[in-house]
C-alpha cells in the first residue's frame, strides 16, 4: 500500500494513507451515529497514535467537501455522518485492519464514557476574589445531586490536579466524604485504598 499521510505521531499499525483516515473517521461517526466533537474525534485519533493530527483534520475538511460528514452549525464544532458517508463506512470499513478498528471502538467508548462523567459530575472553576480559585465539584446519579464541595485552590495547576484526580475517582472521593462525615473508618480506609495510584 501506498503511504501518502504523515506518519509523525502515529504508532506502529496505525493508518498513513490519507483514504484510509477518511474511512476511519466515516467508520468511527457510523459507530457512534450521533453528533460529535470535531476537536474531540480528531483528539482521539492522535491520543490513540491512530493517525496524525494534521492528516487527520485534513481529511476532515475533505469529507466535508465530498458531503460524507456536515457540520452541525457555523461554528463548525460538531459533525455528523451523512448518508454517502454511511455508505463508505459500510462498504469500505473492511479495508481497514481489524485492530485498527478495535483500537478506534475502544477509544471512542473511553471517550463517552469520560464525556457522561464529565456531565453527571460536572466541576466548575470561579477566580476567587484576592487570587486562587474555587473549584465546584457536583457528584449525581444522573438524575439528582448526591454531594456538592467547594474547594479552594491557589493556581490552576492545582485546578486541573485536583480535576483530573477527581474525574479519575468520583465514587471514591464521595465514599471518602461519606465516611470521613459519618466516623466510618472501614469504608474510608476502603475508599482511600481504592484511589493509590
Amino acid at each position: 500500500m501506498e503511504f501518502d499521510a504523515f506518519s509523525g505521531g502515529i504508532e506502529p499499525g496505525g493508518l498513513r494513507n490519507k483514504g484510509d483516515i477518511g474511512i476511519l473517521l466515516c467508520y468511527m461517526l457510523d459507530y457512534i451515529n450521533a453528533p460529535f466533537a470535531k476537536e474531540d474525534l480528531v483528539g482521539m485519533i492522535q491520543e490513540n497514535g491512530l493517525a496524525n493530527y494534521f492528516e487527520t483534520i485534513s481529511a476532515v475538511a475533505e469529507l466535508v467537501k465530498c458531503g460524507n460528514i456536515e457540520y452541525l452549525d457555523n461554528r463548525q464544532e460538531m459533525v455528523q455522518i451523512t448518508k454517502n458517508g454511511k455508505l463508505i463506512a459500510s462498504q469500505l470499513h473492511t479495508t481497514l485492519s481489524l485492530s485498527v478498528r478495535r483500537k478506534a471502538v475502544g477509544a471512542i467508548m473511553r471517550l463517552m464514557e469520560k464525556k457522561k462523567l464529565e456531565r453527571e459530575n460536572p466541576v466548575t472553576v470561579v477566580k476567587a476574589q484576592g487570587g486562587g480559585y474555587n473549584v465546584n465539584f457536583r457528584i449525581t446519579d444522573g438524575m439528582r445531586d448526591l454531594m456538592s464541595l467547594t474547594l479552594f485552590v491557589p493556581d490552576m495547576a492545582e485546578v486541573n490536579a485536583v480535576k483530573s484526580h477527581f474525574y479519575q475517582y468520583p465514587d471514591k472521593v464521595y465514599s471518602a466524604v461519606l465516611a470521613a462525615l459519618t466516623g466510618d473508618n472501614r469504608m474510608l480506609h476502603e475508599a482511600l485504598r481504592g484511589m493509590e495510584p
